[in-house]
């Protein structure tokens, strides 16, 4: 008997055979064909080969990068060439699909990684400027919501990823290509989705990419006001002056724009190792200090007022949003079916951060209680040499990490303006002009903004939140749309959580994120 659904009769499911047979088989085909032909790059920059930087990607470029600070950039071409011996069947689902095309056996990796790789890339690419914010974080909570919160933010923006990996295999299945990325499979979604939204595919691939742009230029925001708040805290006590946070400002900018010049990657690879080190050790060290009489947990707050608790949703999700390197690690892995499950590389990567994001943001609380700081680097004792040590590695570390968040961006934008420079010498100095100009944009709104936490605190809730918690759920719920939901639709049930949840948090974290950075003697 029919359901009530769209795909329950015989006669729709045929229309739906037609539909997908018709529309997008053969236009999944013929995009495959066209990125066979292209050249293809590493995934990963641990690799040999160092990505290209001619930017010949189509009119809208695919990067698939997570847009959390420190990340590395990962599988910024689209789906790989066909091809392969690997003998696996997929970690999510059945392996059937749509079909009987199986992605995992298709692929073609010329430099795959190992688990323990795809553990570190995992970690990287989760650990950055956001970990040091979550003591901030834990005041806007309370110690006890803090703790809460943040493991089961931990729990949900992991499900997300499943959710992701899940929605790619499936789509893959469907119109028979290797891996996907981010935006394509939210294209793909609807695509194959609903016939009446397939015709907003196109749409909601800008869309993301829209707001990985928006999320790369907030982070690079982030930077300056986080190496300016700590330069000036170190030279206020060792050079005994005070130009105030924007003199600093203004010098990182006269240092940055000729470092963002680099277009090639790998001539950035260097830095991203440094910073990685100064990183571990900075981290290492600010435990130091944290876990140094401690007082006891009664000398702060348990819980923390309700109008504050949009700003924790911001820097905590600001913190945990991981999920755009989630599709390019699992599409690189040497052994894919290893990613998920109950003791898989996500599971474990992602218990390694939720612990460690709430451990920072617990003990820095407990330490400083609300004296604490946007960042916790601030709070360390301005006259221990190891402390001031701790800032100036931090704050290298972050300007050295500022071209690979930059090239995010500027992946988007530049194929899109280089079509319109007819000369080689046009686009040669048009592409040096573009990235000047985003630099000083990225300055412009930090020097307005010098709020490091209120900066930190509307990024998550900006975009993080959309990444990470809406898209997900939607793209599940087209994907498996004519598959059904489980008993009492419980799936479709779940993603209205989740969306609500983040468009909840989107909405309050970004009004008071504003208003704290418009009245910052009010908050």
């Amino acid at each position: 008997m029919a359901t009530s659904r769209g795909y329950g009769s015989l006669n729709k499911q045929v229309a739906l055979a037609q539909g997908l047979n018709a529309n997008v088989t053969a236009s999944a085909a013929a995009k495959l064909t066209k990125m066979k032909k292209e050249e293809r790059q590493p995934l990963l920059l641990s690799s040999a080969e160092p990505l290209n930087d001619t930017y010949d990607r189509g009119s809208i470029p695919r990067p698939d990068v997570r847009t959390s600070p420190d990340n590395i950039i990962v599988h910024l071409p689209g789906p790989l060439e066909s091809g392969g011996t690997m003998d696996v069947k997929p970690t999510y689902g059945d392996g059937q699909g749509d079909s009987s095309y199986n992605p995992i056996l298709s692929r073609d990796l010329e430099h795959p990684t190992s688990n323990l790789d795809t553990m570190i890339h995992l970690l990287k690419g989760n650990i950055g400027t956001g970990i040091l914010a979550m003591p901030d974080a834990f005041k806007n909570a309370g110690l006890v919501i803090g703790t809460i919160g943040t493991l089961m933010m931990g729990i949900i923006c992991t499900h997300c990823m499943h959710m992701l990996v899940k929605c790619s295999h499936e789509l893959c299945q469907r119109v028979q290509v290797p891996s996907l990325g981010f935006s394509e499979v939210c294209e793909t979604a609807f695509e194959t989705g609903p016939t009446s939204i397939r015709r907003y595919s196109r749409v909601v691939r800008i869309i993301i990419n829209v707001f990985l742009c928006i999320t790369q230029l907030g982070f690079c925001c982030v930077y300056f006001v986080f190496v300016a708040a700590n330069l000036e805290e170190v030279a206020k006590h060792y050079l005994h002056v005070t130009f105030g946070v924007h003199a600093y400002l203004l010098l990182i900018l006269i240092l940055m724009i000729p470092f963002n010049w680099v277009k090639n990657l790998k001539y950035l690879t260097p830095f991203s190792f440094l910073a990685a080190v100064l990183t571990v050790i900075g981290l290492g060290i600010t435990f130091f200090y944290m876990l140094q009489g401690l007082p006891h947990t009664s000398s702060v707050k348990a819980f923390a007022s309700w109008k504050q608790l949009p700003l924790y949703f911001g820097t905590a999700i600001y913190a945990f949003e991981g999920i755009g390197v989630i599709l390019p690690l699992e599409n690189n892995m040497k052994n894919p079916q290893d990613f998920g499950g109950w003791t898989g590389v996500l599971n474990t990567g992602m218990v390694i951060v939720a612990a460690l994001y709430t451990s920072v943001g617990f003990f820095g609380y407990l330490k400083y209680g609300e004296k604490v700081l946007g960042s916790i680097t601030l709070n360390l004792p301005a006259g221990d040499i190891l402390a001031q040590s701790v800032r100036v590695m931090m704050a290298v570390a972050i300007f050295l990490s500022y071209g690979l968040q930059f090239y995010v961006p500027m992946n988007i934008i530049w194929p899109l303006v280089r079509p319109r420079l007819q000369s080689e010498q046009a686009q040669i100095i048009g592409e040096y002009t573009i990235r000047t100009f985003l630099v000083i944009f990225t300055f412009a709104l930090a020097a307005m903004i010098p709020n490091l936490g209120a900066v930190i605190s509307l990024v998550g809730a900006v975009s993080s939140s959309t990444l990470a918690l809406i898209f997900p759920p939607v793209i599940e719920i087209i994907t498996f749309w004519h598959k059904g939901f489980g008993r009492y639709n419980w799936i479709l049930w779940k993603d209205a959580l989740i969306m609500i949840f983040g468009i909840l948090g989107f909405g309050f974290g970004t009004y008071v994120s504003i208003w704290n950075i418009l009245y910052p003697d009010l908050a």
